[in-house]
């Protein structure tokens, strides 16, 4: 039986059991620094930007997560990484005794924190614009918000089933600088009072950090209040295999030089996501005769999906490939395709000699490689296991002819969307230190 893997965001994101190492020691040192430094930006911002440490894994955790500061005084929650996605929430205990208007239901998953404890004062009313961007970014008509003093409502769904409802607060926003500045904004983000979870999902975080494009996303609302530079409306990524990687808002930490760059595609805008334009399949160095790929960049994504043009071309190389090698293939519950050797192997090393590079050329030449070990797992029973998926057969995320590039394709590279000059970048990056650390 294949493991349940979970759809979040715009398409997928899995959640599995893992132990979080927080240290409450090192948390109150964050709080006390940032409490002494409130208010005070970097002196340049354009020699600074912001950065999220992330820990996680594609496998066993099978998703990525930073640890997000939020309130008056601050606390920390983690949030699952979501390209894909613009509201960013977290759980949050609301109503709060009688002084907010509320349903009367309240349901909560088990998560890392206590849920957030809302002020009343902090609600967003309907006739504040970014309640208007909320609505537009996950295309709800909003037809509660008919009385301008309501409170800004939301409710989204996403592809695996899982859901979240609440209210849209402002409140303190903890930043952290590379210069090793700290910054409190007061940015709208969701307070969900309801989630819903399926039966097979075990929900391991606060929440979810959206880092999509659209107006509502906090990467848009730092902009707007000039947190990052008029032409830093830039997200970066550098996820890791293993280790502590990093998020960053604001171009000061794109290289000057060696970034593949491609432009991202008209409907990026549009659909809020991270597009680039379309792409041409090539196995090694020959081409699959499959062009015009429809590619989504998602870290809400554990794996990779092709469309089934795409899928069938890829696992048909694959298979042509593989017939004199010593791999037989297993059924194994992680994945749909999996292999086993002569002795269960233990990294991925032992067995991508086996395995072909993978690249999307993309119509101006940029070229998106995916080696072996983007897109191979070693489950706890020793087998190899792709991670390149049939995206035609999650009817429940309706990808359509999408293609998304998930975590595992993206590990161990510098990902860059820079939505001022509407192109994606990427460089091969060792992701296993934030650079506030260095």
């Amino acid at each position: 039986m294949e493991m349940k893997w979970v759809f979040f965001g715009l398409f997928f994101l899995t959640l599995s059991s893992c132990c979080f190492s927080g240290s409450s020691a090192a948390e109150q040192n964050l709080t006390n620094q940032t409490n002494s430094t409130t208010g005070l930006f970097p002196l340049d911002r354009s020699k600074s930007s912001i950065v999220f440490p992330i820990q996680g894994s594609v496998y066993p955790d099978g998703y990525y997560y930073t640890t997000v500061y939020l309130g008056n005084p601050l606390k920390p929650y983690f949030l699952d990484i979501d390209t894909g996605s613009d509201l960013t929430w977290v759980q949050c205990d609301f109503p709060c005794g009688n002084c907010l208007e509320a349903p009367n239901c309240t349901l909560f998953v088990q998560a890392p924190h206590s849920p957030f404890p809302p002020n009343k004062n902090s609600v967003v009313p309907c006739s504040d614009p970014i309640c208007a961007a909320l609505h537009a970014d996950i295309n709800d008509d909003n037809d509660e918000c008919k009385d301008p003093n309501a409170q800004c409502g939301y409710s989204v769904e996403y592809a695996d089933g899982t859901s979240s409802e609440g209210v849209l607060l402002r409140d303190a926003f903890h930043l952290r600088f590379t210069d090793r500045s700290n910054y409190k904004s007061q940015l709208a983000f969701g307070c969900g009072y309801n989630q819903q979870i399926p039966e097979t999902t075990t929900f391991k975080t606060d929440g979810i950090l959206g880092l999509g494009n659209g107006d509502s996303s906090i990467v848009s609302q730092l902009r707007k209040l000039g947190v990052t530079q008029n032409d830093g409306n830039v997200v970066g990524h550098c996820i890791p295999a293993r280790g502590v990687g990093y998020i960053f808002l604001g171009d000061a930490l794109v290289p000057s030089a060696g970034v593949v760059w491609t432009s991202m595609s008209e409907g990026s805008s549009a659909n809020n996501y991270y597009s680039p334009g379309p792409a041409e399949l090539v196995y090694g160095t020959k081409s699959t005769g499959v062009k015009g790929l429809n590619v989504v960049f998602d870290t809400g994504s554990t794996f990779t999906y092709f469309n089934l043009q795409a899928y069938e071309a890829f696992i048909s190389s694959l298979r042509n490939d593989l017939t004199n090698m010593p791999l037989e293939v297993v059924a194994d519950e992680t994945l749909t395709v999996c292999w086993k050797g002569k002795q269960p192997f233990t990294s991925v090393e032992e067995v991508k000699k086996y395995f072909t590079t993978v690249t999307l050329s993309f119509d101006d030449k940029a070229q998106f490689l995916i080696p072996p070990e983007d897109y191979l797992i070693i489950t706890s029973n020793g087998n190899v296991c792709l991670g390149i998926l049939d995206g035609s057969k999650e009817k429940e995320a309706d990808l359509g002819d999408r293609n998304v590039i998930g975590d595992i394709s993206l590990q161990n590279l510098l990902v860059i969307y820079d939505n001022e000059k509407q192109q994606i970048g990427w460089v091969p990056k060792s992701c296993n230190r934030p650079p506030s650390l260095e």
